[in-house]
């Protein structure tokens, strides 16, 4: 049985390591603060050879922290943080004689924490910003939780990852809208396999630009050059060499000039060893700028 591989992000990184700013960085002392929560719950998920496999019903809830915050001018500090995460899988019954073979069991902890920093490489009035970013994430969750081991609140790895990020800002007609895209190299340690990120996303805004509309694509592909799955759990939470490409709608609405809510679903189309249904995330924000 092969359990989900997180879309975080992975986290790891999650949809937040498209982050809030692409490459745009705030003013010294301005940022952006988000508080959400996204949770995926499957049946099915995506095997080792990209086919789609039944699974106990299983689900991922999580409560996540996201900040930025302008240091200096162009550089920026990042935090990304699961203050609460839960991780559980129903009974597995028998199919002939409604057995109970394995029973459900639940982890409630915190997750991994990602702090970073970006770094504007071009100038304020640049036509096409590009910036650099260092995200090391930090093991803070439970690697071996349940009693079998396989309910997890993090992968127990501690990774680093270099990111660059281009974008730019233009109208579509009299709405103001966006474009950005993103690579990055994820250096992963205790056998875990390396990784190559790719991303991109549209954005364009309603009302004022208190309404915003977004299409994010993202994609993970594993160089599958640490452990096998017969040297390294891979029926976990955060299953190593997974792989997917994912693609996320989300809206934002601001209250007022400072307070608003956003919404997404995301959904990998293909992938291997991850989950095969739809994510959802809510949360609030406190535009800072």
């Amino acid at each position: 049985m092969v359990r989900f591989s997180i879309l975080f992000i992975l986290f790891s990184f999650t949809f937040n390591t498209t982050f809030a700013g692409g490459p745009w960085t705030p003013e010294q002392g301005k940022g952006y603060l988000k508080i959400s929560e996204w949770w995926v719950v499957f049946d099915q998920h995506y095997t080792d050879t990209g086919n789609i496999d039944p699974n106990v019903t299983s689900g991922v809830f999580n409560t996540f922290a996201y900040g930025e915050i302008g240091i200096k001018p162009r550089l920026t500090g990042i935090l990304n943080a699961a203050l609460f995460s839960r991780n559980y899988m129903n009974n597995l019954v028998s199919g002939t004689t409604n057995e109970v073979l394995v029973p459900g069991e639940a982890l409630n902890s915190i997750g991994d924490i990602d702090v970073g920093i970006k770094y504007r490489l071009t100038k304020d009035d640049a036509k096409l910003p590009i910036s650099v970013s260092l995200f090391f994430g930090i093991p803070t969750g439970n690697p071996a939780g349940g009693s079998q081991g396989n309910l997890q609140t993090g992968d127990g790895e501690f990774n680093q990852m270099i990111q660059f990020d281009a974008g730019k800002s233009y109208s579509l007609g009299s709405l103001p809208s966006y474009a950005s895209a993103f690579v990055g190299f994820n250096n992963r340690t205790n056998q875990f396999s390396e990784e190559l990120r790719f991303g991109a996303e549209t954005g364009i805004g309603f009302f004022d630009s208190k309404l915003w509309l977004a299409a994010k694509l993202f994609i993970v592909e594993s160089l599958k050059n640490g452990a096998t799955a017969e040297t390294v759990n891979s029926t976990s939470l955060f299953a190593n060499n997974s792989e997917f490409k994912s693609l996320q709608i989300e809206s934002s609405v601001y209250l007022n000039k400072r307070v608003g809510l956003s919404a997404s679903v995301a959904t990998a189309f293909a992938g291997e060893i991850i989950a095969a249904a739809p994510s959802y995330s809510f949360g609030v924000f406190f535009d800072l700028h």
